[in-house]
């Protein structure tokens, strides 16, 4: 039988976007509740590989009325970790989350929404936000499709070691930072890898004595608003960054794959059967990284000099450029003995349950600040919400204070009550 139920606002999603904004409305003492499919922070669990771990350091990752505060400050986090810390963080304002509760309609009712879920039940809510994320589905490319069945083909969500792939070669398409560091790990394992490089952007894991998510801080990369961009398009597109958290402050980028033994191409091109194409751009692509880089260490010098800090700081280090190989244009996986495809190719979003004209001709919701055009209708998490950090664990809270007290001005406060979900 369906149960409906009257509640002020839906957040869908309890990952750190939906739990920042819960925290919000808790404080504001908004009824609400927190729908997920899963368990809190389900997706770190289940789809993150074993070795993963954050590429922003412990003492970035804070969330509202919560910081990670231990001795590994400088540490970085592995997703089951963070999965454990977010499913306290929920625990200890009470958020009122109701796991396995897949959203399966959202759409507009009586001045307000309907929310269906697969288990049969539904909300009406004056107001909905969806914080399911900026990395919902594997963005894999259509020429997958000419792969030969031989091959075995994963995306970083499935990839959880290198001992779950077929004994052999593995074809990595993508060198942003999952790419490249399941590119290291198979490489470590032994195995003979091809990585297929698409744009990125290469920094050093420290410089000047300090990890460059510092540096990006302090020199007000993080925090850039993407209003302040002529092309707000593009800067949302703006590649991700060839980085990996370890503490040793290790360095990888192409120059270390390609050191290891790793067979470094251009973007793929083509697939048919077993033979696979590479566009003739390696050069070009590592030319603009290049240049990304050299911009963006220039600035920190800038910095530098700008508040006198050279003699609390280690002179600047030399950071060589990077020359890449020839790139084959083509390969035969088979002769290669390569038996696997991973394919690092980023995200996409998917809302085929989200029943209210909101999303623009990509597909993506339309929104400024997390607000759309329908009223009561917001979201959280975001790539490039607001900032170029608003997918951080510590970017998110900004963007959900702006869309819970957007919705505490706007909306009249229902009387709160205790809606019981699978926490307390």
């Amino acid at each position: 039988m369906m149960s409906m139920h009257d509640v002020d606002t839906v957040v869908i999603g309890a990952g750190q976007a939906g739990l920042a904004v819960s925290q919000y409305l808790t404080r504001q003492g908004r009824e609400h509740v927190v729908l997920d499919r899963g368990r809190v922070a389900d997706r770190w669990r289940t789809e993150r590989w074993d070795s993963l771990r954050l590429l922003t350091p412990n003492w970035m990752n804070t969330l509202p009325g919560w910081s990670y505060a231990v001795s590994d400050a400088d540490g970085y986090l592995t997703a089951c970790r963070l999965a454990d810390l977010l499913t306290a963080y929920a625990a200890s304002f009470g958020a009122p989350v109701h796991e396995g509760e897949t959203v399966t309609a959202v759409e507009a009712a009586d001045g307000g929404y309907l929310v269906a879920t697969g288990t049969g039940g539904s909300w009406r809510a004056t107001s909905v936000v969806v914080a399911t994320g900026a990395f919902d589905l594997p963005a894999v490319p259509a020429l997958a499709g000419g792969l030969s069945p031989d091959v075995r083909q994963v995306t970083t969500t499935a990839y959880r070691r290198p001992g779950d792939l077929p004994a052999g070669g593995v074809l990595v398409v993508g060198a942003s930072a999952s790419g490249v560091q399941i590119a290291d790990e198979l490489a470590g394992d032994g195995r003979h890898v091809v990585l297929a490089v698409g744009r990125h952007t290469r920094l050093p894991r420290r410089y000047r004595g300090m990890d460059v998510m510092w540096w990006l801080q302090a020199v007000g990369a993080l925090d850039r608003n993407v209003d302040e961009f002529p092309d707000r398009a593009a800067a949302v597109r703006e590649p991700s960054l060839q980085l990996v958290g370890r503490t040793d402050g290790r360095n990888l980028d192409l120059e270390v794959l390609h050191r290891r033994g790793v067979v470094l191409a251009g973007r793929l091109t083509a697939a048919e059967g077993t033979r696979v194409s590479f566009a003739d751009d390696l050069t070009t692509t590592t030319a603009q990284a290049e240049r990304r880089l050299r911009r963006t260490l220039a600035r920190i010098d800038a910095h530098v000099l700008e508040h006198r800090l050279g003699a609390e700081l280690l002179e600047p280090e030399p950071v060589p450029e990077f020359l890449p190989p020839r790139s084959p244009a083509g390969l035969d996986l088979a002769a290669e003995g390569i038996t696997s495809v991973v394919w690092a190719t980023g995200h996409r979003r998917a809302y085929p349950w989200l029943r209210v004209p909101v999303l623009d001709a990509d597909g993506e919701i339309h929104q400024r600040a997390g607000i759309t055009d329908a009223p009561g209708l917001y979201t959280v998490g975001q790539r490039f919400q607001t900032r170029r950090n608003s997918t951080f664990i510590g970017g998110v809270g900004p963007d959900a204070a702006l869309v819970a007290a957007h919705i505490d001005a706007l909306r009249p406060r229902r009387r709160r009550s205790v809606l019981a979900g699978s926490r307390p």
